[in-house]
Parts: structure tokens; sequence; C-alpha cells
């Protein structure tokens, strides 16, 4: 049966704790809790009996403390237990939306709380522990309730608490083998660095005790709702924390949770949610009947539709709607709104978009629950894609829609991955995203740049298609489609199992640069350690894959060094290029949770966090800022080393031909990408497949604007013409012909 307790009466609203501080009474953290400033009094004799006499009761009238603007007629049929401060009460009424409401409390059970100036609470059952701001208004609520070892959604656990109710977020692997503790401000970077290096012991220990020392171990923290929050028709409300500004509508359930919201970042949390175990950050949406089970929603993200977000942390910036993610951390800018995709154990690197049918996940197509996916910056996997646990793919990869059986390492990045059934292959394009789709590609890294609703952009997240992650694996890209380029041509002639693969680059590098598109295409490429399989894995479009990559590549040196060049004022080339940043000497790069830090520099800071230098978040939040501020020089620093490389060049020597060369190479690229951003659109402008659902061009410039009003392309060719000019006016000043 169930274990119901009988408790005296008297002691309902008091005992709260019962260990504290000598010299303290048991609401010493509540008194360090309420910054109102609010100046309380006892009640009169008279206010007492307007309080009656409105059917009010307490079982201990002193116990209630008031301000001086406190007005007893606007309190009726309330029961009040404990100590209870209240604020002033103004006959005025409060209106939020369409809801508008009397300043006061009315048909509520309150127990020991504190109420802000002008609150309004309308028939909320049962209300314990919570301290409320200014002008906050609570209707129709079933349970309020604060427990004395409330965590609020951190992974913490309580003085004369066990270890076993500790809250854990098992990201990226089903079997806790990558698991972190939770808190409030916690990054998608700290939740990347904290999962990765599970081998060291240390690392691992000081992540754990980094976080532990955000907090203390106290009993009797109090619920807190923020000024002018409005929470109405909700159910229970157990153990949460609420900022400012916050609006809680029809939620049946929230639990364990802490909820940022702010003036200027207001969140939302709507009907039929149910949210335990998690945190909640500023400016998001959560509407519809979701689920979110130990979970953290990072700033400006949105849940709806009924998703189910369990054991994962959602980055940024992103929206999941009507589907399933378990066990998976997910950087910022991410996408996913389709009834029937579900995802698990997943590390996806940002700007992701996960189609309807997608069904990613562990336990499904592997044969243990230890299974992961990480998926580099851009990863979009088509309608109806199932994934083989472990895989590893790299930015901007698309997959086709179909079942892939087998384990797959793409390391080729904008590439699109497809099932050939007839001749039982895996067929891998490189490229496709600047051979098929450009304007996509361009068109998604301004959009996310316009979705980025942060009020303060830092860290700074990366959008742009070519960046130090991307360009990096496009170096690597170009040398294995020519190793693999190469070894295609000489099984023609002879075994080439003895070359290295040094030789072989140069050799594949020398057959794409001499001969023709028509020979390339001719050879039949396979690759090696792509799928986990005895079928062939075949590269096609490898001629023009290889040129573009070589452009894109020389494309983001050339961007960096005009550039800085433009902003520059010196009359001479020699001047004007020993005054550049040097060029890094370090081009290896790393993703860390949205932001892009070079690898050295990550490891110099687990190096500081081993031994004490760094010893909490907030000093890791500070390196991430700092890494920020230094980004685009480095960046900078990135694509002039990249530029070298690429041509074998030192850029401190050119010669004013060179220099000229080079500009004039660059502006064909510019030229021949914006052309691409055009093409791709016009396209549909001009399938007669597309076409045939309008009456005529006519209906179709209304419904889907006219290709010469697309304020994108609009924007690229206004930046190409820009870019023009400013190399034109660059070459006069350097005297350069």
């Amino acid at each position: 049966m169930n274990p119901i307790k009988k408790i005296s009466l008297k002691t309902l609203g008091y005992g709260f704790i019962n260990d504290f501080p000598k010299g303290k009474d048991e609401y010493y953290l509540r008194n360090k809790q309420n910054r109102s400033g609010i100046q309380y009094r006892q009640l009169t004799a008279q206010e007492i009996e307007i309080l009656v006499r409105n059917g009010n009761t307490s079982d201990d009238w002193s116990k209630i403390q008031v301000s001086d603007l406190f007005n007893p007629e606007l309190v009726k049929n309330c029961t009040f237990f404990g100590l209870i401060r209240i604020g002033h009460l103004e006959n005025v009424c409060l209106g939020f939306s369409d809801l508008i409401v009397p300043v006061g409390i009315y048909n509520s059970t309150i127990i020991s709380c504190d109420l802000g100036n002008n609150v309004s609470i309308h028939n909320v059952n049962y209300m314990s522990h919570y301290i409320l701001g200014n002008e906050v208004i609570i209707n129709n609520v079933n349970e309020l309730v604060t427990t004395n070892h409330s965590k609020f959604g951190n992974g913490i656990i309580k003085k004369g608490e066990t270890e076993d109710v500790r809250i854990w977020l098992e990201l990226c692997n089903e079997n806790t083998g990558r698991k972190v503790m939770p808190f409030v401000n916690m990054t998608a970077g700290d939740a990347f660095l904290w999962t990765r290096n599970r081998q060291d012991a240390l690392l691992q220990s000081k992540f754990m005790s980094m976080a532990e020392k955000k907090f203390d171990n106290k009993l009797g923290y109090y619920g807190k709702i923020g000024d002018r929050t409005v929470i109405k028709n909700c159910k229970i409300i157990k153990d949460v924390w609420i900022g400012s500004d916050a609006y809680l509508k029809g939620a049946n359930k929230i639990k364990n949770v802490t909820i940022n919201s702010a003036p200027d970042a207001r969140t939302q949390i709507g009907e039929g949610c149910e949210l335990v175990n998690g945190i909640v950050g500023y400016g998001c949406k959560i509407f519809y009947g979701i689920k979110a089970v130990r979970f953290i929603v990072s700033d400006h993200s949105q849940l709806k539709y009924g998703a189910r977000l369990i054991n994962s942390y959602l980055g940024e910036n992103a929206t999941i709607s009507c589907c399933e993610v378990l066990n998976s951390l997910i950087f910022p800018a991410h996408e996913q709104h389709h009834n029937n995709s579900f995802l698990c154990a997943a590390t996806l690197m940002g700007q992701s978009n996960i189609a309807a049918g997608a069904t990613i996940g562990s336990n499904h197509n592997s044969r243990g629950a230890d299974g992961e996916v990480i998926m580099g910056r851009g990863f979009w996997p088509g309608l109806c894609v199932s994934i083989k646990h472990n895989s590893m793919f790299a930015s901007f990869s698309l997959l086709n829609k179909g079942d892939y059986n087998y384990e797959l390492n793409v390391p080729i990045p904008f590439s699109l991955i497809s099932n050939d059934p007839l001749k039982d292959e895996l067929v891998i394009m490189p490229g496709y995203w600047f051979l098929y789709n450009f304007y996509a590609l361009a068109r998604n890294a301004s959009k996310y740049v316009d979705r980025d609703k942060r009020i303060t952009k830092s860290p700074i997240y990366e959008y742009a298609y070519l960046a130090p992650d991307s360009v990096n694996e496009l170096i690597k890209a170009k040398k294995i489609i020519a190793i693999s380029v190469a070894k295609a041509s000489l099984l023609k002639q002879k075994d080439a199992s003895n070359y290295s693969d040094e030789k072989l680059a140069n050799i594949g590098d020398k057959i794409l640069t001499s001969q023709t598109k028509k020979e390339i295409d001719s050879l039949t490429v396979f690759a090696e350690g792509i799928e986990n399989s005895k079928r062939k894995v075949r590269y096609i479009k490898c001629y023009d894959a290889y040129h573009m990559f070589h452009k894109m590549i020389f494309m983001y040196g050339m961007d960096a060094l005009t550039e800085t060049l433009f902003h520059q004022k010196t009359s001479s080339l020699d001047a004007a290029l020993k005054q550049l940043p040097s060029p890094a000497k370090d081009l290896d790069w790393i993703n860390v949770g949205g932001q892009l830090i070079p690898q050295k520099n990550i490891h110099s800071v687990l190096n500081q966090i081993k031994n004490g230098v760094i010893e909490d978040w907030d000093q890791m939040h500070e390196f991430y800022h700092n890494e920020s501020t230094k980004y685009e020089t480095r960046k900078r620093q990135h694509a002039l080393a990249v530029l070298e490389l690429h041509t074998h060049k030192k850029i401190e020597g050119l010669s004013a031909k060179q220099f000229s060369n080079w500009l004039d190479e660059y502006l064909l690229i510019k030229t021949e990408v914006a052309q691409k951003i055009k093409a791709t659109r016009a396209k549909d402008y001009s399938n007669q497949f597309r076409k045939m659902v309008y009456l005529n061009d006519e209906e179709m410039n209304v419904v889907v604007g006219k290709l010469e009003d697309n304020s994108f392309i609009n924007q690229q060719m206004s930046a190409l013409n820009a870019l023009i000019a400013n190399t034109k006016e660059l070459k006069q000043r350097l005297k350069i012909k």
C-alpha cells in the first residue's frame, strides 16, 4: 500500500531544513536568495481582520510579513502556512497577451513563499517554497513545489544523498561510456570535450570537479520565478528555477529543470509539454506535447510538435520537431522536423539537417548498443536513410536515399554518397555541392548567420562552407583522389602496390592536371578503406571534383589575402606583402561545439585543466571567448599558410607578375562561383518538370518569385562586382599591371 504519513498540521511550512549553521535559521538560504530589496513588516490588526473577513486563514498570522504598500483587500480565499512574505499589492490589473487578471492572491494555498511586488496569483492549488519576482502572473496551476533537495536540473547530489541519484547525460553512446554531468550554462564545447579522451582518468576527474565546483551540496534552496514571468493552466511544476519574462502555458509536468529566460531572450513552454531533469536555455520555444528527459536545450532553440529528446544535448539556434532523438550531442544550427526520423548515439558537428525517414540508431542496425556516428559540419542524410554504426563522415556529406548496411568512413567533404543496387557498389561523388548545388551550399551559410539569434555572438560559430576544418579536409581529399586515380591508371599498366602514397599522389596529380576530363572519366576509380564490406566503393566525377577542390582551396586562401590587402594603405607590393600576418605553422584545427579552434590550443588547455591552472568551467568559457577574439586573425593565418602550401610559393616573395596572375585566376574562380550559384537556381525556372505545375510563367513567378528578384543571387552578384572593383583599385594602388 502507499506509505501515507500523518504529520502535525503545525509543522506544515516549517522544518524545510533542520541542518543549518550556528546562529542561522532554516531561512538563511532563502534570505540570501531573495534579492528584492523589499522592506517587510508585521500585519496590523486591521489587516488581519480584513484578511479573515475575505476568507483567508493562516496557521500563524505573525508569520505573514508584508510591505508598506500591501493591500489586504486583494487577498481572498487563501490558506497560508509557514513564513510568508508579500510585497506591494496595488489595485490594478496585469495584462499579458489576451490574459488580463487583477493583482492579488486568490483561491490558493501558499506555503513558506516570498512574493514580489504586484503579483497576480489565481487558483494555485498548492504552492510551496518559492521566491517570486515582481509582476509575476500565476493562473490555474495544480502544483508548484520546491523540495529541500532541489537541484534544478544540474547533475549534483545534495548532502546525505547517494551517488545513484545523480543525473547524467548519456551522450554520443547508448552504453553510458561518454556520460557527462549537466550544469547550467554548459556549452556544446564543454560537452564535446568531456565526452572525448575517456581514457584520461585525470582529465575526466578534473572535468567532474570543475562541474561540482559550481554548486554546493546544501539543502534548502528555494525555487525562483523571475520578474514578469507568466504561468497559466499548468499541472505540475516541481523543483524548477525560472528566469524573468518566461511564459509557461498548459504544460503537463516540469520537474527538476532550470528555465533560463530574460527580457531580450524570452523562453516559452507550451501545451502538453513534459520536461524532466533538464536545462532550457535563453530564448527557447518548446511547444505542443514535447517530451524531454535528461536533456539540455541551448539558447534560441526549439522543440515542437511531439518531439522526444532524451539523454541529449541540443546546441544553439536549432530546431527539433515531431521526431525522436536519443543519446546525441548536437552542435548549433541543427534542423530535424519530420515525424518519422530517428537519431540515436550521434555526434553532429553543426549545420545538420536530418530528413524524413532517417533512422540513425546504434541499437537498431548494429550488434550492440555501444555504436556511434560522428558527422562533420553540414551533414545531410536524404529521405529514408539508414546508417550502420560506427560511421564517420567529413564535412558537408550528403547521403542519397537508401540503407547503408556497412560501417562507413568517408573522409572526402562535400560528397554525395549513394548505393548502386545494380552493381552492388557504394558510389561517392566528391564535390557534389560545388558541381551541382552551389546555390544551396552558399545560401545555407548566410541562412545560418541570419538564424543566429544570440544577443552576444561569442563564441564565434563558423557557418562558412570554406573554413579551417573543411579546407583541411579538401587538402586531404585532393590527395586521396589523386592516389585513387593513380592506382586506377597504373592498373592498366602494372602493379601499383610497390608505390608509396606520396609517389602515387604525385603520379595522380600529374595525370589529373595533364589529361583531359574524358580520359579521366574513362578510368574506373575505386576507393579503399571507406566501407567495411567486400563490395567495391567507386569514385565518380574525379576530374571535376579534383579541379573544383583545387579552385576552392585557392579561393579560400585568396579571400584572406585580398581582404587583408584591401584594408591596407600601402602603395608598394613588397611593403604590402611584408605587412601581412605570418602564415600559420600548424594547420590542424578542431570543431569544439561549433567553434573552430587550433588543435594545439585544445591540447594546451586540456593540459592546463590537468595541471590545475584552469579550475572551473567559467575559466573554460573565458578560454572560448579569448579564442573567438583571435579567430579571424588565426583563420587568416591558416588561409595564408594553405595558399602557400597549395601554390608552393612564399607569399612574401611574390613578384608583381605572379601576384597579378593570382588575382586574375582568383577573379575567374569567384565569377565561376557566382555563375554557378545563379545557374543552380535558374534550373528551377527552365526545367519543364518544375514548371508543369504552374499554368504559365506568370503564375510561377507569383508563386516562387522571379529569378531576377532573388535577393540572395543579387547579393552574390553585387559582391562579385564590388570585388572586381576593389581588385582593380588594388592593382592601381600597388602599381600592378
